[in-house]
């Protein structure tokens, strides 16, 4: 089974992303299939290297390494990673920057898309 998970909110704030992420991390863990994170609006944040959280919290940055460690494919929308001042080098290892024709194509590709 091929999955496409689309992020859309901030990597805190809310549990959207981190939900999405634990989904994605245990269908790779239990080998139910290939998973693609495509991260857009507010979710490009959740690509940047370097996160520092409090003590005991969730680190989305983590996150998102375990799924590419992995073999996930993350995508990260280039627009919006330029409306918030992110560049390429800021993405974390694993990450890259993406574009509209790729969401599409990883869409089409997909068996199971989930919007988170």
């Amino acid at each position: 089974m091929k999955y496409l998970f689309i992020l859309n909110d901030a990597p805190y704030g809310t549990e959207r992303s981190y939900n999405a992420l634990r989904l994605a991390r245990n269908l790779l863990v239990k080998n139910h299939g290939e998973v693609r994170v495509f991260l857009m609006g507010d979710a490009a944040s959740c690509a940047k290297a370097g996160q520092k959280v409090p003590q005991g919290y969730y680190n989305i940055g983590d996150m998102l390494g375990a799924v590419a460690r992995r073999k996930g494919a993350i995508g990260v929308c280039g627009t919006c990673m330029d409306a918030r001042g992110i560049g390429e080098a800021d993405l974390l290892e694993g990450a890259h920057r993406g574009t509209l024709d790729e969401l599409t194509d990883w869409t089409a590709w997909a068996d199971r898309a989930l919007v988170f």
